[in-house]
């Protein structure tokens, strides 16, 4: 099963930065926090010793995570889209039928995703629901508060 990732090129450096620190800053920091603790008498009974090691168990993990999630990803074009349906970086102006209200959302990865930015993951319900629609096509989604429809009313890049 693959897990490829589709981000945009400032995500990718994100990550790639985020990944860096992890290495170059909060792993020898977990590192002393060990020495420290140890010099500390017996390990047996050194909770900050056992602390120290829990917490760098967890820094492994995440970069672990980090690396294995770079090792999958695929750097979009922005310059590529294809405006004419929904896709992935499109932002779509949509109608609620329900409501008549209108919003706009940009189509992104899982990992670009944030409501407050009107960024949506592609995986969400809307997300999937909208993807591939065309300007004028009517789009029911199901949603956790039931069927919602919405009119696609314009795509952009």
């Amino acid at each position: 099963m693959s897990d490829i990732q589709y981000v945009t090129k400032d995500t990718l450096d994100q990550m790639r930065a985020q990944l860096q620190r992890m290495k170059g800053v909060e792993r020898p920091a977990a590192s002393r926090a060990i020495a420290e603790a140890r010099e500390k008498g017996d390990l047996k009974e050194n909770a900050e010793y056992d602390a120290a090691k829990e917490a760098q168990g967890m820094l492994e993990a995440k970069i672990a995570a980090l690396e294995g999630a770079l090792s999958n990803i695929r750097v979009l074009d922005e310059s590529n889209i294809d405006t004419s349906k929904v896709s992935i970086l499109t932002k779509v102006t949509l109608t609620n039928l329900g409501t008549k209200k209108q919003v706009t959302y940009q189509i992104v990865s899982e990992k670009e995703a944030d409501l407050k930015a009107g960024k949506i993951s592609v995986t969400s319900p809307i997300g999937r629901g909208i993807l591939g629609k065309l300007v004028g096509d009517t789009a029911e989604v199901q949603a956790p508060a039931g069927t919602l429809k919405f009119r696609i009313e314009h795509i952009t890049a």
